[in-house]
């Protein structure tokens, strides 16, 4: 090492990869001190003990104590807290890649580099996926209970918008269809998963099916209480839907490393779809009938 030539340059590159390692190193580190699965904490600190060895590898070549990046650290471990382990790993951890690439460029002078770089991207990914957390093993009821919302209510309030063109009696109507249906969705998921899983999963199965629709519910009803015009309230409720779709789809890409643009696609088609289809069935209703509020 000592006979090693480095530029002025790849020696500040190397600080980075310090500085990546010596931040990842503390937020895993304060993620296991937090973490209430006993195994899910054994899993963050030996991932922490990785970034800590990765540390000073790098150091050796630069001979500097590198602090971590405060914004880094915050950003990270809040997500990690408030969304859960798995999604604020998994994104910290797609960051990574391209430093994967970076220790790549290094490999011909400093061969240990491909080393670093197998465990950053196959052994890290392995222990992730050891991690264990409960909202994650309840994710299909949330996309029950999210996509029948945003497929439905949508699709009710274009219908009832042209329909009956008052916002406050389409808000309340919205309102009292999108509650009922919740409890709905919310007993029929009990029973499903009573039936395949047993008792002890299915009252929270219920439970996460139910919040996720009556949640996706107000978010969409909203508009109605806020502007007059029932165009404009369609309209707002439709950039929500989407909205909710895309930071959704996203949540869950990172989650379980799905693929993003092919899930999203397919969602909004869905729920766009069944609105444009009922707002011209509520204007058919509302020439044909002759309703007026």
């Amino acid at each position: 090492m000592d006979d090693m030539k480095l530029t002025n340059r790849q020696i500040e590159q190397i600080k980075e990869f310090q500085r990546n390692e010596i931040t990842e190193y503390h937020i895993y580190s304060r993620l296991a001190k937090k973490a209430r699965n006993r195994e899910n904490g054994k899993v963050l600190e030996k991932i922490a003990g990785e970034e800590l060895a990765h540390y000073n590898f790098w150091k050796t070549f630069t001979g500097f104590e590198i602090k971590p990046s405060g914004i880094k650290l915050f950003i990270y471990y809040l997500l990690a807290r408030i969304l859960g382990l798995t999604f604020g790993v998994r994104l910290m951890e797609r960051g990574e890649e391209q430093a994967n690439l970076n220790y790549n460029s290094f490999i011909q002078i400093i061969p240990e580099a491909a080393d670093i770089a197998k465990e950053e991207d196959a052994h890290e990914q392995l222990l992730i996926n050891m991690i264990q957390e409960e909202k994650l093993k309840y994710i299909g009821s949330v996309v029950l209970g999210l996509n029948d919302a945003l497929v439905e209510l949508t699709g009710a309030l274009a219908g009832l918008s042209f329909a009956l063109q008052n916002t406050r009696v389409i808000a309340l109507v919205g309102l009292i269809t999108g509650i009922a249906a919740s409890l709905s969705m919310a007993a029929s998921e009990y029973l499903r998963t009573k039936a395949e899983e047993g008792g002890s999963k299915a009252v929270n199965a219920a439970l996460y099916t139910g919040l996720a629709y009556i949640f996706t519910v107000i978010l969409l009803i909203i508009p109605y209480y806020i502007f007059n015009h029932y165009l404009v309230c369609l309209l707002t409720t439709i950039l929500v839907a989407i909205l909710i779709i895309f930071l959704f789809n996203f949540y869950i890409s990172v989650a379980k490393d799905y693929n993003f643009g092919k899930r999203f696609a397919e969602m909004l088609v869905i729920s766009l779809g069944v609105a444009f289809i009922s707002f011209w069935i509520g204007f058919l209703i509302r020439n044909v009938i002759g309703i007026e509020v």
